[in-house]
C-alpha cells in the first residue's frame, strides 16, 4: 500500500521535483517506508511507499524493460504471481518480485484488457513516454481512492486531495453541490467531491489523458443476474471462494493481522486467516465505555477460540472529540457520524504493534444482505400491501428494537418508515435514510444554501441508475444502492482507506473479491435474506468456522456515540470555537441562529435523536474540514536526495 501523485502537462514545461516533493509530503502518512519520483518535460510522478511485498526491490516509480512505461501504484494485486507466470511465458522479463511490475508488463501485453485480469484493490497511474499518455485506473469497488483536477489543460492527480492542493496548482475551495450530496448520501457520488474543480475517478473506471484532454471509461459494472434456485453445490462453492479470497489476501512479506469486531464477518476473516502465514495472528478491537455500543464480550470469545494475540483500543469519554479534527483532516469530507473515529484509533493501535496489514469484514453485509435496511425493505413492502394491518407494521419493532422501547416512539417510527415513499420509486429502499439526513439542510447558511437552490440530488441519482436496474428484484436494487453509494463513498473511504492509511495500515477485504461478489449476486435473494434472518447462506457455511454463539448471533450495527461525545466536562476548546456564533457566521456554511438552537439542546443533553446528532456532526466536521484542509499551509517538500528512486526523462516526444 502506498500513496501516489502526479502532474501531466499539455505543453513541455516540465514538472519540478520541489512540486512533486510537496505532493508526496502531503500524503507521507500513506507511505512512511520510502519515496520516489519520475520527472520529465510533460509528466511528473511521485510515490510514497508502505513496503509489504518485495521489501527490498519494490521501490517506485517503476518502469518496464526499455523504460517506456512508468507506473506509480497504490494497492495490492493479489494474483500477481499467476499473472507474472503468464507474462514470462509471453517473453516479458521481470526485475523484481513485487506486484507492481505486473502492471507495466500487463499493459504492454493486454492494454485495457489487463484490468479484468487483476484480482486486487488498486489505484494507479501509468505514463507511456512513447505516446505521452497517462492512464489512471481505479479498482472495481472503490477500495482505493484516486482524485484529479484538470487545470488549464494540465492534469493534477493523487491518492488524496491534499496532494493536489500541495502542488500549488489547485485551489482549495468548497463545492456546495458536493456538500449537498454528503448530507444526502453520507458521501459525494463519484466523480463529484466536496471541493470545487476536484473530481474522483469512479470505481471500476479508467481515464486516459492525452494532449490536454481526459476521457473516462468504465471497465467494470455491478450486475445482479439472480438465479431462481440456489445451486445444489452452493456451500461447496462458497467454501472454495472464501478460502481462495482469504489465501490471496494473506500474501505479504510482512505479518497480516485482523480487525475483530465480534460479529460474524470479521470472525470469519480472522478464523480463515489464522495460521495461514505460519505466524501468530494479531487481532485488534475497539471497546466502548457505553454498553450500548460495546461488543467486547464477543471479541474476547472469538480471540480466545482462535488463540490470537489480541489487542484492544478502549474508547472512553472525550476520545472521540479529541481525535475528531485529525479524523476529518484524513477523511477530507464532512461526516454525519462519528463512526470513523474508532476506526482511526484502531489503526493507530495496529500501527503501534508494528502490523501493516489487516483483514477486515467489510463487504459481507452488502453481498449477503446483512444490514437491517434489507429487512426493512421487505417489511415495508409487505406492510404497504395491507396498510391497515397493524400486525404487519409491528414487524418493524423486531428490526429496530432500540427505536421502539416506548410505545409512542414506536408508532412515530413505524409511520416514518411506512410513509417514506412509494414502492414504485427506484430509491424506495433508501428513502428513510435519505430523509433522516435531509434534516441537515435546515441548518444551511448562505454558502451552502446558494448551491443547494434548485438542486435535486435524489433526482440526479435516479437518472444515473443503470438501465437494467428496473429488472432487478427490490432487494437487489437495495444491494446495488449500497454497493454503489455507501460502500465506496463512506465505508471504504471515511471508515476504511483514510482511517487505516492515516497510520500506514492497509485493510484487506476478503468479501470484496470480485469472484465472490459475482457469485453472491447470482444467488436467489432468499439464500441471503430468509424471512428476517440475514446472511442465511453465509451462516450455514460458517457454522464449523466460527464459535456457535457468534454464528447464531444477530447483526449488531457498528455505531459510535455521536452528539454526546462533544459535550460535558470533557468538551475540548476546538468544539467551543467551531460552534461559536461568530465562527458559524464568518464561515457561512450554516445559519448561526439555527446552529445556536441546536447547540443549546445538545448542551442540555436533548439532541440525541438521529436527525439532530447527524446535523451536529455535520456542522462540526464541516468547520474542521475548512480549517484542517482548506486553510492548510503548503507542506515542505520531501528531499529528492533522500529518495529511493528518481527517474529523469529528458527527451521531448
Amino acid at each position: 500500500m502506498c500513496g501516489i501523485a502526479g502532474i501531466a502537462r499539455h505543453e513541455p514545461r516540465g514538472v519540478d521535483l520541489a512540486t512533486l516533493g510537496r505532493m508526496a509530503a502531503a500524503i507521507r502518512h500513506r507511505g512512511p517506508d520510502g519515496y520516489g519520483f519520475s520527472t520529465g518535460p510533460y509528466v511528473g510522478l511521485a510515490h510514497v511507499r508502505l513496503s509489504i511485498v518485495d521489501l527490498a526491490g519494490g521501490a517506485q516509480p517503476l518502469t518496464n524493460e526499455d523504460g517506456r512505461l512508468v507506473v506509480t501504484f497504490n494497492g495490492e494485486i493479489y494474483n500477481h504471481r499467476e499473472l507474472r507466470d503468464e507474462l514470462i511465458a509471453l517473453g516479458h522479463r521481470f526485475r523484481t518480485t513485487c506486484d507492481t511490475e505486473v502492471l507495466v508488463h500487463g499493459w504492454e501485453a493486454w492494454g485495457p484488457a489487463l484490468f479484468d485480469r487483476l484480482n486486487g484493490q488498486f489505484a494507479f497511474a501509468l505514463h507511456d513516454r512513447g505516446s505521452n499518455e497517462v492512464i489512471l485506473v481505479r479498482d472495481r469497488f472503490g477500495v482505493r481512492p484516486l482524485f484529479f483536477s484538470a487545470q488549464r489543460g494540465d492534469l493534477v492527480f493523487g491518492s488524496e486531495v491534499k496532494a493536489l492542493f500541495a502542488s500549488g496548482e489547485v485551489s482549495a475551495a468548497p463545492d456546495p453541490a458536493g456538500f449537498d450530496e454528503v448530507f444526502a448520501f453520507w458521501g459525494a457520488r463519484a466523480p463529484r467531491t466536496v471541493f470545487s474543480g476536484v473530481q474522483q475517478l469512479p470505481p471500476g473506471h479508467y481515464a486516459r489523458w492525452h494532449d490536454g484532454r481526459l476521457t473516462t471509461t468504465p471497465w467494470y459494472r455491478l450486475a445482479y443476474d439472480e438465479a431462481r434456485h440456489e445451486p445444489s453445490e452452493a456451500i461447496a462453492q462458497l467454501d472454495a471462494l472464501m478460502r481462495s479470497s482469504v489465501n490471496f489476501r494473506m500474501r505479504a512479506d510482512v505479518p497480516v493481522g485482523g480487525y475483530l469486531s465480534g460479529g460474524l464477518d470479521s470472525s470469519i476473516t480472522c478464523a480463515l486467516g489464522n495460521g495461514a502465514s505460519g505466524l501468530p495472528l494479531h487481532t485488534f478491537s475497539v471497546t466502548f465505555d457505553d454498553p450500548e455500543f460495546d461488543e467486547s464480550r464477543w471479541q474476547r470469545e472469538v480471540a480466545t477460540d482462535l488463540g490470537s494475540v489480541h489487542h484492544v483500543a478502549p474508547i472512553g469519554v472525550g476520545d472521540i472529540a479529541d481525535a475528531f479534527p485529525d479524523v476529518v483532516r484524513h477523511a477530507e469530507t464532512p461526516l454525519v457520524r462519528t463512526a470513523p473515529v474508532p476506526m482511526y484509533l484502531l489503526a493507530r493501535l495496529t500501527h503501534q504493534h508494528d502490523i501493516k496489514v489487516v483483514l477486515t469484514g467489510e463487504g459481507a453485509d452488502e453481498l449477503f444482505l446483512g444490514y437491517d435496511l434489507f429487512k426493512e425493505v421487505s417489511v415495508r413492502r409487505f406492510a404497504l400491501r395491507r396498510p391497515e394491518s397493524r400486525g404487519r407494521a409491528a414487524l418493524l419493532d423486531r428490526i429496530y428494537p432500540y427505536l421502539f422501547s416506548h410505545g409512542s416512539a414506536g408508532e412515530f417510527w413505524r409511520r416514518f418508515f411506512l410513509d417514506a415513499g412509494s414502492p414504485s420509486d427506484p430509491l424506495f429502499s433508501h428513502l428513510p435514510r435519505f430523509q433522516l439526513t435531509a434534516r441537515i439542510t435546515d441548518f444551511y447558511g448562505p454558502r451552502l444554501a446558494d448551491g443547494h437552490a434548485g438542486r435535486d440530488p435524489l433526482g440526479e441519482l435516479r437518472a444515473a441508475l443503470p438501465e437494467q436496474f428496473g429488472r432487478w428484484s427490490p432487494l437487489n436494487q437495495a444491494a446495488y444502492l449500497e454497493m454503489s453509494l455507501l460502500l465506496p463513498s463512506y465505508l471504504l473511504s471515511s471508515q476504511g482507506d483514510r482511517m487505516g492509511m492515516a497510520h500506514a495500515v492497509e485493510g484487506r477485504f476478503p468479501f470484496l473479491d470480485h469472484r465472490l461478489f459475482e457469485w453472491s449476486a447470482s444467488l436467489p435473494t432468499s439464500s441471503k435474506l430468509l424471512g428476517l434472518k440475514e446472511k442465511e447462506i453465509l451462516r450455514r457455511w460458517a457454522a464449523p468456522v466460527v464459535p456457535k454463539s457468534v454464528g447464531k448471533r444477530g447483526k449488531q450495527p457498528y455505531r459510535a456515540p455521536d452528539a454526546p461525545s462533544f459535550f460535558g466536562a470533557h468538551t475540548p476548546e476546538w468544539v467551543e470555537h467551531a460552534l461559536a456564533p461568530e465562527t458559524v457566521k464568518s464561515l457561512g456554511y450554516f445559519a448561526p441562529e439555527a446552529v445556536e438552537g441546536l447547540v443549546r439542546r445538545a448542551r442540555r443533553g436533548q439532541a440525541t435523536g438521529f436527525r439532530e446528532s447527524q446535523a451536529l456532526v455535520a456542522i462540526l466536521s464541516t468547520h474542521a474540514l475548512h480549517h484542517q484542509v482548506m486553510d492548510a499551509a503548503l507542506p515542505s517538500p520531501l528531499d529528492p536526495a533522500r529518495a529511493d528512486v528518481v527517474l529523469r526523462e529528458t527527451a521531448v516526444h
